[in-house]
């Protein structure tokens, strides 16, 4: 016949606590030299498994959000580069700009940081269980030029409309066709308003009907981008060149 204690392990890995079971063992000799109560006890236990149960949530909402690496704020060098106004950056770690249902758009050279930046708020955003995707501006025309071909871009861009933050990387190093602009002119016009979107871009916007090959669609997609938005200018040099010249 198992001991009570191991009734204990096995009640607790059958209901699922397996963070709490591992915890269990060296905190039967804490609770008994400090003289715990029952309730202090309990409640310490039930503490360390919500934590547990929280990160494990946070990492999963992470996870599905597709970063190609992980960044935070504190990881930046604000003092190489100047023109990024740190305070202004580091307020929108309160997502005040989410609830607000603004968008960000992060304008520079390759190598400054924008990508950078982007990952550390969409990080900081499935912190605060913000429904977040990360995804290349080539990717998404793919993904979305795909959908359209098999007659299935509504569906497809139902899906990305639905994303709580958005965040879209590198618009502007591939050419965009007419038939992706209208699409990606879709997916914005359906995220006006409800939710936010972040973009990274090596081109300024009064160059985006370049960028777009039609003055007209550019002027459509910009009107629905900029209207409640936030728009950074990094200036500065690459951090891939940093040190080396």
């Amino acid at each position: 016949m198992s001991s009570n204690y191991q009734k204990l392990l096995n009640n607790l890995e059958a209901l699922d606590l397996k963070h709490m079971r591992e915890y269990v063992p060296n905190y039967i000799e804490t609770a008994n030299r400090d003289e715990l109560s029952l309730t202090e006890a309990l409640l310490e236990l039930t503490n360390q498994e919500l934590d547990f149960q929280t990160n494990q949530t946070v990492e999963r909402v992470i996870q599905r959000a597709h970063f190609p690496k992980r960044t935070s704020l504190e990881e930046f060098d604000f003092n190489f580069q100047p023109s990024v106004n740190k305070k202004e950056i580091l307020d929108l770690k309160h997502m005040a700009f989410m609830e607000k249902k603004e968008n960000l758009v992060f304008i520079g050279n390759p190598g400054v940081g924008k990508t950078h930046l982007v990952i550390a708020l969409g990080i900081e955003a499935c912190h605060q269980g913000y429904r977040t995707l990360f995804i290349s501006c080539h990717e998404l025309l793919l993904r979305l030029r795909s959908a359209f071909e098999k007659g299935t871009v509504d569906r497809v861009l139902k899906r990305y409309a639905k994303y709580d933050l958005l965040i879209i990387d590198e618009i502007g190093y591939l050419p965009i066709q007419k038939v992706e602009a209208n699409l990606f002119f879709q997916l914005l016009t359906m995220r006006y308003e409800k939710k936010s979107t972040m973009i990274t871009t090596n081109i300024i916007l009064s160059r985006w009907g370049e960028l777009f090959q039609n003055s007209e669609i550019a002027a459509a997609i910009l009107d629905r981008l900029v209207h409640h938005v936030k728009v950074f200018k990094i200036t500065g040099k690459s951090y891939r060149m940093k040190g080396k010249i």
